[in-house]
């Protein structure tokens, strides 16, 4: 097929790379480069950087909304359209410019989790399993109805980081499957019950609170992993808690029980990787040498 690609992150590169493997890809989207680092010097995307590397011609616009944007896809005739994580609003004469329209890859089992953050959520929450869907794309929030999905179970310890790659991978072998199949695929609308919505990640979230059940502390550890990442102050310096797991043991709220094991309002949980300010990621065991932890956590 010729295909128009539209992604914007990490997330996005996998899938490209699998497209553009099968396919013709007409034109790559994605978001123009944003200021990133410490100069604050405009930064390409992870997909732009990536479709440049393949030879794929790129278009940065900052908004679709234009009649001479809308020409411009259109001029492209392309057969359909692959979006994952592009990050604008696409209007109808975009959604309906391809001949088979457009279709989004989205790391939920659809209704469960439409919207922006679809990972952090389902680990936050404690959903036992989510997927990839291979959705119709139409005019709502990832409401149009879904072409293939894929279930897979959300381990015991796993982080946004680690289920992010693990649904990205997925998400490349379903499109490929889903050109491929294309013609013979059934779009099955969306039920209308449980739906729920993944609201954008606000850093307020990210303060761990020690007086909660260590099975929520330790979902929004996992959760926030790496980004934004959850904290917790240590003699007065912001320490980012990016890997845990529950453990045995209890005590007051924030009470270091042994190593880097904290307690909560019910249970315990231990700490297996932080990040003090300014340095890398470092597991426990590295993290506890010279660094003295209080006998309680604020």
């Amino acid at each position: 097929m010729r295909v128009i690609f539209m992604g914007t992150p990490d997330f996005s590169v996998p899938i490209l790379d699998a497209l553009a493997a099968q396919h013709e890809i007409a034109a790559v989207y994605s978001q123009p480069p944003r200021p990133a680092g410490r100069g604050k010097k405009d930064r390409p995307s992870a997909v732009q950087t990536r479709a440049e590397t393949l030879g794929l011609p790129v278009r940065t616009p900052i908004s679709l909304r234009s009649d001479a944007a809308a020409q411009a896809f259109a001029d492209l005739n392309a057969d359909i359209a692959v979006v994952v994580a592009y990050g604008l609003i696409l209007p109808q004469n975009i959604l309906s410019a391809p001949k088979l329209g457009c279709l989004n890859i989205h790391a939920s089992l659809l209704p469960r989790w439409r919207g922006a953050a679809p990972i952090h959520r389902a680990i936050m929450a404690g959903d036992p399993t989510t997927g990839v869907c291979i959705m119709q794309m139409d005019a709502g929030l990832d409401t149009g109805p879904v072409l293939l999905r894929r279930e897979t179970a959300i381990g015991d310890t796993e982080t946004t980081l680690d289920l992010h790659d693990r649904l990205s991978a997925i998400g490349a072998a379903l499109i490929v499957q889903a050109l491929d199949q294309h013609a013979s695929l059934t779009p099955e609308p969306q039920p209308s019950e449980g739906v729920t919505y993944a609201a954008k990640i606000d850093k307020a979230e990210a303060r761990v609170d020690w007086t909660q059940p260590a099975a929520t502390v330790d979902r929004q550890i996992r959760g926030l992993s790496a980004f934004p990442g959850a904290w917790c102050d240590v003699n007065g310096e912001r320490v980012k808690l990016l890997r845990s797991r529950l453990a045995a043991g209890s005590g007051a709220p924030g009470q270091v029980l042994t190593g880097f094991t904290i307690a909560c309002g019910t249970g315990a949980v231990e700490i297996l990787q932080a990040q003090r300010t300014g340095k890398r990621p470092t597991e426990t065991a590295e993290i506890l040498r010279g660094f003295t932890l209080p006998a309680t956590l604020a």
